[in-house]
């Protein structure tokens, strides 16, 4: 196996001869998995006479060991408009070609599996019939989806359509030191034919339709809510193309003003070099930013800060690598821009001694003459260091070996070092100076194998893993004290694979316990989980054995039976397109959930909700029934939502239980929510029950970065929050029937990465004495302490305040002692008080629904059940579910943490169920301008999830590509953890088909590369497989890198896949350039000799935002030591080879899957140069793809792009205006 250097990470690429078919053409390749490539994948690609793709073959790549065969077709002017899904086959041909169908076919290669049992297996595309070729629908797989295509309309404006047209007046501000833009109020529309027109109508008939001006910008983003309403997100850009402001529907609807653009509206302000430099989101104050003369990000300053006169800050070493973080204090930002401006060369130097101490931390970087100087600083927040291990007294013994493999040292042996890798990281507490200290351990491959973490209270998590050759965990170890003086807890796992690395078996051990067989999965012939086993000691008696299904699109359909439990403990299913009572809310082909049933065990009452929603796809109503009931409609948990434009609700009503006594279900929630701007200042209850929602009529008010300062309907005094706009104190004062006041408090202790170390609760009821309880969360693991005269009866917040939905148990001795409560499992828990793992049935959502462990007798027990309503409160007078907080019972909806004050906690912020919003603004608001930023996952909760509070997601991956405070990432310390105690990732298959950008894959990779981490990426029959050094924080869990596969042929997105296919051989040209530049740089640095051993050159990297090259923005790439760059160069000379073979893979994949276009038909003829032994091909090929990697860094397109766009603009924009309407209207668009 090859391993090829790209930029992020590495491509394995191997190429063997199975029993292929003689007689045609074709492509084999193997990639190893071990050693001596007895495990591999194979992959052969075959060819008809004209070079096109006809067949792939995945040999043996079904969990029985057979082949599966994607079969490719063209109409009858050469073009692919049908892609297929994978047929699995009943055998291997160890490569031979499989017969196919000539023509359009339902099957080309027979289903002798009948796995698809007689549906459509193709996605099939309409195009244009004109030379642009333009796509007008596209229908989906499945026989459903015969008749509901995807309409998409191409067009140019008309006077009908009533587009604003909103100007803008720039001017520069001298004094601020950037261009003010001045938004005019007074509006005209745009005439008929001025913009273009595209329109695309969903499987539903909901409409998107955009309007591009002459530049291609985006002028207005128009959502049909219905036949006489549109949600329209204009975007208004100043006469130098730089995006100025962002008008979301609440705000266009209306004239506007003053107050419309400052409350609902998101606006932007630019220096000289085009640099963002204030911003301003609705409902928050103004943001404001500093560069140094790298145009790196130094100093960021929110609206709470500047009341403080403090600025966060972030210091680089040479290499551009974050090398420490802090707060210091600060003036203007013209002033500081100023200070910034006087500095050349704003970068640290590594030092091998200390050269000073902040906040009880010694440092080992040097920052003179850089900004901000240290007279300013307030406090130290984060120290990263990389290539070399620093002497610290406090430095763990360093491993030679772990797990068997040999541990890379800071100084080379066999030229081998941990150099370029990040080694150790420091995060201080926000809320005192105590650190934690974090150090990774790689193996010579350059893989994390182990980590080391000394917790804040001196106590440790260290972690060992054993990969295999191909980097897959076999084993992990992790050894955990609290304190330094404790006993040390050891957590064992084993993992089990296939013969392509799917995962079989998953062990788990605690000290010296019996092993535990968490999980044994069984997949389907197309990969997809069919059955996962959980729990038991013996793999013959599990103790419960879930089944999953889903329909021709993927997509999860059933978790066990809820008709027929057949002795399981609980079963989900799920209805898209067919609900059982259509009339009550209809199907949906979108993907839109319309229907759930469910049972659980512990009430045995089949239980449904039907779904209805509006045309932007938000929940409208929810309507339960009981369908085995004598009154099945009884109404009792209904949910009724209506919202504004933006999304913010406007009125809620909820139903119950019957009260005791009662037959009809009661209204225990009729609420009116009152606004300003997108901030919830009031909520008005007009239902006649002191259940549900309990308050009303109170004033809500909130800081300047838009958090909730109180909630007095709730009791809440006062929320005040740290510097990450998380939530510290709450002062929470209540009143019991008898008029008698408690007054009780949480505080929360946070990292400077956002990780939440500690939660204090305190309770001073009006009898007996005050209750204490404090919850640790320590890299997974959950510890306990309890001491005072009791919990407080009377205290709601003790019932997450809605008393009524939850029961609380809690232990009558209140022992004051410190408690080890539980660490997460992938299956739920593992209790230590109770000596007992803890399974969970989840959905899709990951939402908790039953708990159950294994009794004294050895047979499961259900220990808490929960139903929720849509919008993620618990059932009221649902007497099953149990609160028990600081305890893994607390983990319910979406798998959080459920607060005393009924909120749950995501990580980034605390989500209010009985409310439907959260308590402060989204950070990535505007990746989603058309939405409330205090907007619960736009509404849409039966579909999507939000992961840790600041992105939505259908599988709850995150995207923090558009974080908007780059400062909260680079505070956390690049040493993670790796994830051996997990979360539980809820229920569902990973079979169903993703578009890449929308992968966990991507995530991953994306994440590593924009953050300095290192990652790889292999594509070999059919799956993707990628790992990284690199994870996000996770606000319970902590953990250093990923691994993962994906299942790529993609038959629902080519689309997607062209763009990922375009990116990926993108980042080859730029791969290709970077090496030349770095060849280049070093001659450069060589003209008068050998540089000395601490010169350094510098490159950059252009990056757009905001979708305009016009508003791009200038970062630093890398500074390379010139030493470094000579081994960059010498790499350099072998690039052309290497980026030829990773270019004719990426081409034909691209060929096969989206025909033959100018791009990929270019990069597979200079692939082929490239690997050419002659020196003029890999000249022409080494020009081609530096001149390729250069265009594409510059204007966002690649060479083949242009070419198109040219003959586009050609056919197109290149003829006479007259003609142009002539032929649109001949054409009928």
């Amino acid at each position: 196996m090859k391993k090829l250097t790209l930029i992020f990470g590495f491509l394995s690429l191997g190429f063997s001869n199975a029993q292929t078919t003689t007689t045609e053409n074709f492509i084999s390749a193997t990639d190893c998995m071990n050693e001596d490539c007895s495990k591999n994948t194979q992959t052969v690609q075959y060819f008809d006479l004209l070079g096109r793709p006809r067949q792939i073959v995945n040999v043996k790549a079904t969990p029985l060991g057979r082949d599966i065969v994607t079969p490719i077709v063209y109409d009858d002017q050469g073009r692919k408009t049908r892609s297929y899904l994978p047929v699995p086959q009943s055998s291997t041909s160890n490569g031979g070609m499989y017969s196919q169908t000539q023509g359009m076919t339902p099957y080309p290669v027979a289903d002798v599996t009948n796995i698809y049992s007689g549906e459509k297996i193709y996605t099939e595309t309409v195009l244009e019939n004109s030379p642009l070729q333009r796509v007008l629908q596209q229908k989906m797989t499945g026989n459903d989806w015969n008749g509901k295509a995807v309409l998409l309309g191409y067009d140019l404006n008309t006077a009908a359509d009533h587009v604003k047209n909103y100007q803008v007046t720039a001017g520069w501000d001298t004094a601020g030191k950037l261009y003010r833009n001045e938004l005019q109020y007074t509006v005209a529309e745009y005439a008929a034919g001025q913009l273009v027109k595209n329109t695309v109508t969903d499987e539903d008939g909901h409409k998107v339709v955009e309007f591009k001006d002459g530049s291609g910008q985006t002028v207005l983003s128009r959502k049909i809510v219905d036949a006489g309403q549109n949600a329209d997100t204009y975007y208004v850009y100043n006469d130098y193309k730089q995006l100025a402001y962002v008008i979301p529907p609440l705000a266009s609807s209306a004239a506007l003003n003053s107050a419309a653009v400052d409350n609902i509206c998101y606006q932007y302000k630019y220096d000289s070099r085009n640099r963002l430099a204030e911003k301003k989101l609705p409902g928050k104050g103004w943001e404001y930013m500093v560069y140094d003369n790298q145009n790196r990000l130094v100093a960021s300053q929110d609206a709470n800060l500047k009341e403080k006169g403090q600025w966060m800050y972030v210091k680089y070493d040479q290499l551009g690598r974050v090398a420490f973080t802090g707060t210091a204090t600060g003036g203007e930002r013209n002033t500081e821009q100023g200070l910034a401006d006087g500095i050349t060369n704003n970068n640290v130097k590594i030092s091998s001694s200390v050269v000073f101490n902040r906040q009880g931390m010694d440092v080992f970087y040097d920052p003179a003459a850089t900004y901000p100087h240290a007279s300013k600083w307030v406090a130290l927040l984060s120290v990263n260091y990389y290539d070399t291990y620093p002497a610290y007294s406090f430095n763990p013994a360093f491993p030679q070996t772990i797990q068997g493999a040999a541990v890379l040292k800071d100084t080379p042996v066999n030229g081998k070092s941990s150099k370029g890798l990040p080694v150790m990281g420091f995060v201080k507490n926000i809320e005192d100076d105590n650190w934690t200290k974090n150090y990774n351990y790689y193996d010579v491959k350059g893989r994390v194998i182990g980590t080391y973490s000394i917790n804040h209270l001196g106590g440790y998590t260290k972690t060992e893993s054993l990969l295999d050759f191909a980097g897959v965990t076999k084993q992990s170890k992790a050894y955990h004290k609290r304190l330094a003086a404790d006993p040390e807890k050891v957590i064992t796992q084993t993992f089990t694979y296939d013969h392509q690395n799917r995962l079989l078996v998953h062990k788990h051990k605690v000290d010296n316990n019996p092993e535990e067989i968490l999980v044994q999965n069984e997949y389907n012939e197309l990969s997809q989980l069919k059955n996962r086993k959980l729990g038991g000691t013996n793999p013959a008696q599990p103790l419960q054995s879930v089944d999953y299904t889903y329909n021709i699109r993927g997509w999860l359909t059933k978790i066990n039976d809820p008709s027929n439990l057949n002795g399981k403990l609980f079963g989900y299913a799920m209805k898209y397109t067919n609900p059982v009572n259509p009339n009550v809310a209809p199907g949906k082909f979108s993907g839109m959930i319309t229907e759930v049933d469910w049972k659980n065990a512990s009430e045995d009452v089949l239980k449904r909700y039907n779904y209805a929603y509006d045309g932007l796809g938000r929940l409208k109503d929810a309507v339960y029934s009981e369908p085995n009931a004598t009154v099945p409609f009884n109404n009792n948990y209904n949910e009724y939502v209506t919202y504004d434009l933006n999304g913010n609700i406007k009125t809620l009503k909820r139903n119950a239980f019957p009260a005791s006594g009662g037959t009809t279900s009661a209204q225990v929630d009729d609420l009116i929510y009152n606004y300003t701007g997108n901030r919830l200042t009031k909520v008005t209850e007009n239902a006649l029950n002191d259940t549900g929602y309990e308050g009303g009529n109170n004033t809500i008010s909130y800081d300047q970065n838009g958090n909730m300062k109180d909630m007095l309907d709730k009791g809440i005094q006062s929320i005040t929050y740290n510097y990450l706009n998380l939530t510290n104190q709450l002062a929470i004062q209540q009143k019991n029937p008898f008029g008698q006041i408690s007054n009780n408090s949480i505080s929360y202790l946070y990292r400077a990465d956002g990780t939440r170390l500690r939660k204090t609760y305190s309770s001073a009821p009006p009898r007996g004495s005050t209750t204490t309880r404090i919850t640790d969360y320590l890299d997974g693991f959950q510890y306990s302490y309890t001491e005072g005269g009791g919990i407080c009866l009377e205290c709601k917040t003790e019932s997450a305040y809605e008393v009524q939905a939850y029961k609380n148990i809690f232990d009558p001795g209140l022992t004051p002692e410190w408690k080890l409560d539980f660490v997460a499992t992938a299956a739920g828990f593992y209790s230590f008080t109770e000596n007992r793992y803890i399974y969970q049935y989840r959905d899709h959502l990951g939402n908790a629904r039953v708990t159950f462990a294994k009794n004294s007798a050895g047979v499961p027990e259900i220990i808490d059940t929960n139903n929720y309503y849509p919008f993620g409160l618990n059932h009221i007078s649902n007497s099953f579910s149990t609160s028990n907080f600081g305890s893994f019972y607390s983990y319910k909806y979406n798998g959080k943490e459920l607060q005393e004050t009924g909120m749950f906690d995501y990580g980034w912020r605390q989500y209010m169920p009985d409310l439907g919003r959260w308590n402060g603004m989204d950070q990535l608001s505007e990746m989603y301008a058309s939405t409330s930023p205090f907007a619960y996952v736009a509404n849409n909760p039966i579909s999507m999830r939000d992961p840790d509070g600041r992105w939505m997601d259908a599988n709850g991956h995150i995207d923090t590509s558009g974080n908007a405070n780059p400062f909260r990432d680079m505070a956390q310390s690049q040493m993670r953890m790796t994830q051996f105690m997990g979360r539980n990732p809820g229920e569902g298959g990973a079979g169903g088909y993703l578009a890449f950008g929308n992968t966990q894959a991507y995530t991953d990779l994306m994440t590593a590369f924009f953050n300095g981490g290192t990652a790889g990426v292999s594509n070999k029959d059919g799956v993707l497989r990628w790992w990284t050094d690199y994870e996000d924080p996770d606000p319970t869990v902590t953990g250093i890198g990923a691994f993962g596969m994906l299942k790529l042929k993609n038959p629902f997105a080519d689309s997607e896949l062209y763009n990922s296919s375009q990116t990926l051989r993108k980042i080859a040209g730029l791969g290709f350039t970077f090496s030349k530049l770095v060849e280049a740089g070093y001659k450069q640095a060589s003209v008068y000799g050998k540089p000395p051993a601490y010169a350094t050159m510098s490159l950059y990297f252009e990056k757009s935002i905001l979708g305009q090259k016009i508003l791009s923005i200038k970062l630093p790439f890398r500074q390379l030591n010139v030493d470094m760059a000579l081994k960059w160069s010498q790499r350099a000379k072998v690039a052309g080879r290497v980026l030829g073979g990773i270019g004719a893979g990426l081409a034909l994949a691209d060929i096969h899957q989206n025909g033959v276009t100018t791009s990929n038909s270019l990069d597979l003829v200079m692939s082929v140069l490239a690997v050419s032994p002659t020196g003029w091909g890999q000249a022409i090929a080494g020009t081609y793809f530096l001149a390729n990697g250069i265009t594409a860094l510059i204007t966002g397109k690649d060479i083949g792009q242009h070419i198109e766009g040219a003959v586009n603009k050609y056919y197109n924009d290149g003829v006479r205006e007259e003609e142009q309407r002539k032929f649109n209207a001949a054409m009928g668009y």
